[in-house]
């Protein structure tokens, strides 16, 4: 078959569980990739068939997603997206002409399957904002938040052939052509051993994020910060600079994660039995959606702000966390490529018919 694969460039987090799915697919499949952002570059090392398009980016202050200079710019590179992405969708009609597409939470491949009358697979863990019933008390903590979440995630892939939503919680589903599969995780935290050693590894998204090296310092608790950009040693503080090497490697060997409420960190740190203590940014309902969830499981905790007092009693409760954990598992990603596998194979005999 061929498959035009569309990768959301805003975050790397879609990047890296897009490249599993990729490594997959392109093993049985030609396969064309449409990513933006600094996830072309990542995928683009990793496979031959990667074009580069135009699409959104977020614009963050502090810790939290400043909708307004989203919007405005978002609003500004309008004329450049649109022209951008045009000839990409032509050379695709005329070319490439797929067979079928999958879309992580990317509108442009989307569209390109609904213009052409293609099945469209969606693959990404935003979904389980609209397709599944969350519990009262989660959408309680944020009302607002929620309703604007789910009414973009229900506009952005509708009607689609089938929604894979990936989780490490799963509540019941409330809507057809959906199922539920565990966390996809990258060969590197799969071929990971796990040790117990001192420190907690911190991981930043923001860089404008001046007070956090403040409460670390603080709570006198040894941290590996990434995300900062910054390669030197402050007290009980390293901050490295990025590595993926380096960071699987202090993750596997942590006490515990200090992180946003990121699914795709979350899911690796569950995974490998690390406690996580979760400080979503604001106005980011998908990420407190996580890390309420985290929390309730029992696999670590949530918290507004970040305290050097939130820190150290997160140190404290790691063993009842650990506990929890001990008790999470997954066949690695077989679950979720083995159900891919089956919805293609379907849908080339649908299209022999």
């Amino acid at each position: 078959m061929k498959i035009l694969y569309g990768v959301v460039g805003e975050g790397m987090g879609h990047a890296t569980r897009s490249s599993v799915i990729l490594k997959h697919l392109v093993s049985k499949h030609q396969v064309r990739v449409v990513v933006s952002g600094r996830a072309h570059a990542y995928l683009k090392q990793r496979f031959a068939d990667v074009v580069e398009i135009e699409g959104l980016k977020m614009a963050y202050q502090d810790n939290e997603v400043d909708r307004s200079k989203t919007f405005w710019d978002l609003l500004k590179r309008i004329p450049t997206i649109l022209s951008g992405n045009r000839d990409h969708f032509i050379e695709l009609g005329e070319s490439f002409r797929p067979d079928a597409v999958i879309s992580d939470f990317e509108s442009f491949a989307y569209m390109f399957g609904k213009h052409h009358e293609l099945p469209v697979i969606s693959i990404d863990n935003m979904q389980i904002i609209n397709r599944c019933q969350l519990d009262q008390d989660v959408i309680d903590e944020a009302p607002g938040d929620f309703r604007m979440a789910k009414t973009i995630v229900k506009a952005k892939l509708p009607g689609c052939y089938h929604y894979m939503i990936t989780s490490f919680f799963f509540p019941p589903v409330r809507r057809d052509r959906t199922t539920l599969y565990p966390p996809i995780l990258r060969d590197e935290i799969l071929a990971a051993k796990p040790t117990r050693g001192e420190h907690l590894i911190v991981y930043q998204t923001t860089t404008t994020n001046e007070r956090l090296l403040d409460v670390l310092g603080q709570s006198g608790v040894p941290c590996k910060v990434y995300g900062l950009n910054r390669d030197e040693t402050i007290g009980n503080l390293q901050l490295r600079p990025f590595s993926l090497d380096g960071f699987v490697k202090d993750l596997a060997s942590c006490r515990g994660v200090l992180a946003t409420g990121g699914y795709s960190l979350m899911g690796e740190a569950i995974y490998l039995g690390k406690p996580l203590l979760a400080v979503p940014l604001k106005k980011q309902f998908e990420q407190l959606l996580n890390a309420l969830y985290l929390q309730k499981l029992g696999y670590g905790e949530y918290h507004q702000e970040l305290s050097a007092e939130a820190v150290t009693g997160f140190v404290a409760n790691l063993e009842q966390y650990e506990a929890n954990l001990a008790n999470y598992s997954q066949d690695g990603n077989n679950k979720i490529l083995g159900a891919l596998d089956g919805l293609l194979a379907k849908i080339e005999a649908e299209g022999r018919e």
